[in-house]
């Protein structure tokens, strides 16, 4: 019989060739390196006014955790990306080393990148889909139903996002390290030891994954943009665009309460963001799920955590029932 699952506090996020997984101010970052090896880099991450008091403010503490998330999301992905920018000639090295690392140029490039992929962000899930919907207002003059539909053109936009990039060999790929580290965070939080094969059988999709939080902001942009009407459109982007913090916020909070509860409003709230998640999410092999695991591992003392919440014995979790 399933166990009811129980919120364990860790997240993740996949990354070339391995998962990134993060407890509280902990995280590491396990690759696959060309030679078939894991690195594992263990590292904690503070975000930005790390210890003020506005990061723990529900409706702002999110505006906050999205923002540290896009920096150490990208950080990580350097990470691996080191080690497959250039493969050596034969003779030059051994191949899957990671090269020396530039830290002040790694965080100066991080920050060009996270900034750009906002910017594109915006002007594609914010901008475009308002520009396209505008191209209604000879036929249409219900600005109510204007906003309604600028929120569905912005939901389709990003599932023919989804699925454009979806055909590139690489993404399919990272799609299926999302899938392994939703599947170890479903193993723990559904009271199994972490071993391949309680993760193989776990679930790929998970209430608190990315995927669902952007739905979220798409489904509390339309709630909130209905309520805009000024004339000038340039205002009406502005204010949409300065708007998406406080959508930001509010999702945050919702997704949190999501990852938290498993009542039948929240079940139902979720469900389109976990349909979504078929997309983003692919099914691994066993040997992407052992990059997983031990991402799990050097930042998450599983077995206690089963101990403390599920009554595990110690003999149980050394034959890994479950």
């Amino acid at each position: 019989m399933a166990k009811k699952g129980r919120y364990s506090g860790i997240g993740g996020q996949a990354v070339l060739e391995g998962i990134m997984m993060k407890n509280k101010e902990k995280y590491a970052v396990a690759v696959r390196r060309p030679d078939g090896g894991i690195s594992v880099e263990v590292d904690n991450h503070r975000g930005i006014l790390p210890g003020s008091k506005l990061k723990e403010i529900p409706f702002v503490r999110g505006i906050f955790n999205f923002i540290d998330s896009l920096v150490l999301g990208m950080k990580c992905l350097n990470f691996s990306a080191s080690f497959y920018e250039e493969e050596p000639a034969a003779g030059e090295g051994d191949s899957g080393q990671q090269k020396p690392r530039n830290e002040t140029g790694e965080k100066v490039m991080t920050a060009l990148v996270t900034c750009f992929a906002v910017v594109l962000a915006l002007g594609i899930f914010v901008v475009l889909p308002y520009y396209l919907t505008s191209l209604l207002k000879s036929s249409l003059r219900n600005q109510s139903l204007m906003a309604i539909i600028e929120g569905v053109m912005r939901i389709l936009i990003f599932i023919l996002y989804i699925w454009g990039i979806s055909l590139m060999k690489d993404i399919r790929r990272l799609y299926r390290y999302h899938g392994a580290e939703h599947k170890c965070i479903n193993c723990i939080e559904r009271g199994r030891p972490l071993t391949p094969s309680n993760v193989m059988r776990s679930s790929r999709l998970h209430k608190r994954c990315g995927t669902s939080f952007i739905f979220f902001v798409f489904l509390v942009s339309i709630v909130l943009f209905f309520f805009i009407r000024v004339e000038n459109p340039v205002a009406r982007v502005a204010i949409r665009i300065a708007l998406m913090p406080v959508v930001a916020g509010i999702s945050y909070e919702i997704i949190r309460l999501a990852g938290r509860t498993d009542n039948i409003f929240i079940q139902i709230l979720s469900a389109p963001g976990m349909a979504i998640q078929r997309m983003t999410t692919k099914e691994p092999d066993e040997s992407m799920v052992e990059v997983a695991i031990a991402a799990v591992e050097a930042v998450f003392d599983w077995k206690q955590y089963l101990r403390d919440n599920f009554g595990y014995e110690d003999k149980d979790l050394e034959t890994g029932e479950g």
